[in-house]
């Protein structure tokens, strides 16, 4: 109930924030309307709400393998030195990336499509309810990541809860149909390297490319990046 209600909460506060509030600002950064109130925005609560009870599941085993002494968690930042924390999260955000952009690539493949990944493509215009979307499968298998990287992974209790907050996150910048990177981002040393709305929205729209989660080098180094990205960028922050 908890991940549902962040979820919802998360989803929410997000387009208030960029489609009501602040509306006339992101005017012309909206990539298109969201279809909150639609059947596709209840379709997106409904599988939600199944995959959020499968998070909290794959969640509670986590915790049970913490009690247990099962994985590297710990709670006492002298354990490591200072400059540790921040390279484990950033190891867990690669690792996580190369794990889900291959198994994206797989669920692409036209068999495992149809029966899994379809469920989240059925929102070809997606809003911030999208970002949970998921068939149970693929929850599974999203979810999974996290309990075997703290199998192996030392990691402070805080900076696991950093980056389930960044996964989160993610997942919402992501699919809210609005872009929030500043103008010149497409070719900036760094913002170029991260994945936000205009760069999923062309996946969800054209299936073939972008399959990043947080990073787009593996779609750069694999080829897989849409050629419409910069263009399409630039149009979405043309003077702003």
């Amino acid at each position: 109930m908890v991940t549902f209600v962040r979820y919802l909460l998360v989803s929410g506060a997000y387009h208030y924030l960029f489609f009501v509030a602040f509306r006339a600002v992101f005017q012309q950064r909206i990539i298109h309307e969201p279809v909150l109130g639609k059947r596709q925005a209840w379709l997106e609560v409904y599988r939600s709400a199944i995959t959020s009870v499968i998070f909290a599941v794959l969640g509670s085993v986590l915790v049970i393998l913490w009690q247990q002494g099962y994985t590297q968690i710990y709670t006492r930042w002298e354990v490591y030195p200072v400059w540790y924390h921040p390279l484990s999260l950033a190891a867990a955000l690669l690792l996580h990336e190369t794990y889900y952009y291959w198994l994206h690539r797989w669920m692409h493949l036209p068999k495992v499509y149809r029966k899994i990944h379809k469920w989240h493509h059925d929102s070809i215009e997606t809003s911030s309810l999208t970002s949970f979307s998921f068939h149970p499968i693929e929850s599974v298998l999203q979810a999974i990541v996290v309990p075997v990287l703290i199998l192996f992974l030392p990691m402070h209790l805080y900076t696991l809860f950093l980056l389930l907050f960044i996964m989160t996150i993610s997942g919402t910048v992501n699919h809210a149909a609005v872009e929030v990177f500043p103008k010149g981002a497409e070719r900036h040393w760094l913002w170029k390297w991260l994945v936000g709305a205009t760069h999923h929205d062309l996946h969800h729209k054209q299936f073939r490319f972008n399959f990043g989660l947080y990073f787009t080098f593996w779609d750069r180094w694999m080829g897989t990046e849409s050629p419409d990205f910069e263009k399409k960028f630039r149009e979405r922050t043309a003077g702003k």
